[in-house]
């Protein structure tokens, strides 16, 4: 008995290392994490929107320095990040075409429709929405004449290269 209550105090004070099962050690782990998110969320704020902090530094979220600044130069965000957020915007771009579009829920999957959910995701739901002559051409399934009018527009003067690109792939439905 005196061997076990030594060697159970030998863990407790750190003497005997401890295998937990590792399911046990990330539940305290993640109890401990978000705790801390909390605090840090109490404590820095949460911005939705790029904001500068007291000291005039650029920062989104909760504390992130995004500033290019030499002298207070940010962390940015990583590319796993930027892959996470292009992905969310994605998925938002395409409800929001389902949701206003029926036509572009009958578009077969491929070039055409992604070159769809490029210019809708590029211009913004309010300005694609402007193309009333090209998305009445795209409803009647006419991508030839969509592509000419989505071609005779400021945003194709705006973004040249990316515009041909794309309108090329409403008429063939085929990628570049």
């Amino acid at each position: 008995m005196i061997r076990l209550l030594a060697w159970f105090f030998g863990i407790c004070i750190g003497l005997y290392p401890v295998f937990l099962h590792s399911s046990l050690v990330e539940i305290t782990l993640q109890d401990d994490m978000d705790k801390l998110i909390d605090t840090l969320k109490r404590h820095e704020g949460v911005k939705h929107f790029a904001y500068r902090d007291s000291e005039g530094i650029l920062t989104i979220g909760c504390g992130r320095n995004i500033s290019s600044s030499p002298i207070n130069k940010g962390i940015g965000v990583s590319d796993d990040e930027i892959d996470y957020m292009l992905q969310n915007d994605i998925e938002r771009t395409i409800k929001e075409l389902r949701r206003e579009y029926p036509w572009f829920n009958e578009l077969e999957e491929g070039a055409r429709k992604d070159a769809i959910i490029n210019m809708h995701f590029n211009l913004g739901r309010f300005r694609f929405s402007g193309f009333k002559k090209a998305l009445g051409h795209m409803e009647m399934g006419d991508h030839d004449q969509a592509a000419l009018e989505f071609l005779d527009s400021r945003w194709a003067k705006q973004v040249k290269g990316r515009a041909i690109e794309v309108t090329d792939m409403i008429k063939t439905n085929t990628y570049v």
